[in-house]
């Protein structure tokens, strides 16, 4: 979370790897927080919708990044939608219509996972996702 003169800052200094506009919001992968979330050897996770994001933070920012997709149908989006109280689900369907044909157009995109989030429980989810991890990491 961080303030409009702050984006400001960040953007002037080249630290915005990634913005994407949505929502009202701004989303906004930087160059300090990555460093931040990395520290001590943590591996952050970025939540990233568009391919045009994945493609510039792991073009940006040299790390061992791991590629997870985690899909569902636009049904499961959309009553996930509701039953967290969106205001903007008619919104959320578009851009998951987008998401959809955005990954339809990379289609030699590499994924180190897929998942279906559809018939995947969030602690299977997990485990998958710590068990390539845990697979990619270098040995000491």
């Amino acid at each position: 979370m961080g303030t409009p003169e702050q984006l400001v800052a960040l953007e002037a200094r080249g630290d915005v790897i990634y913005r994407n506009d949505r929502y009202g919001n701004i989303y906004v992968v930087d160059r300090p927080g990555l460093q931040q979330a990395m520290e001590g050897g943590r591996i952050p996770v970025v939540h990233l919708g568009q391919m045009v994001g994945v493609e510039h933070v792991t073009a940006l920012y040299p790390a061992r990044w791991v590629r997870v997709l985690l899909w569902c149908c636009r049904e499961t989006a959309a009553r996930r939608s509701s039953e967290r109280g969106d205001t903007d689900t008619a919104a959320r369907l578009a851009v998951w219509g987008a998401t959809q044909a955005d990954l339809a157009s990379h289609p030699r995109a590499q994924w180190e996972l897929r998942m279906d989030t559809d018939v995947t429980a969030p602690c299977e989810a997990a485990e998958r996702i710590d068990e390539v991890l845990r697979a990619s990491s270098p040995r000491p």
